[in-house]
């Protein structure tokens, strides 16, 4: 049996759920629909990214021998938008895969992401 389900919203730890939707809001553009000391998620209509506080969160590390997701994301200027986030908080490890296929940031609480031209 083939269950279809209609995925709504990626959850992402973190230690704080406002700035982190803030921080997303400008990379993707979409609105900010709740926003708390606790939880905080932007959408675009049909998906959303929600930020739930966790205590004592820790980022994970890049590049790290223990499995976790990311995100991707495709940009018409992946080095604009890489320079226009680091102004935001957000860093550029040393280990860059692709061989420039794609450039891998860690947002301000150390998740990393990936953008690519669109």
């Amino acid at each position: 049996m083939t269950v279809h389900a209609e995925l709504t919203a990626i959850v992402i730890d973190c230690a704080a759920p406002k700035e982190l939707a803030e921080f997303y809001r400008h990379l993707t553009g979409w609105e900010i629909s709740h926003s708390d000391d606790e939880y905080a998620c932007l959408g675009n209509g049909s998906s959303q990214l929600t930020f739930s506080r966790v205590a004592d969160y820790r980022g994970p590390a890049w590049p790290d021998t223990a499995p976790h997701a990311h995100l991707d994301f495709q940009v018409s200027d992946p080095e604009a938008t890489a320079e226009e986030l680091i102004a935001l908080g957000a860093s550029k490890p040393g280990f860059q895969p692709g061989d420039g296929q794609w450039t891998v940031l860690a947002d301000p609480e150390g998740h990393p992401f990936c953008l690519s031209a669109a």
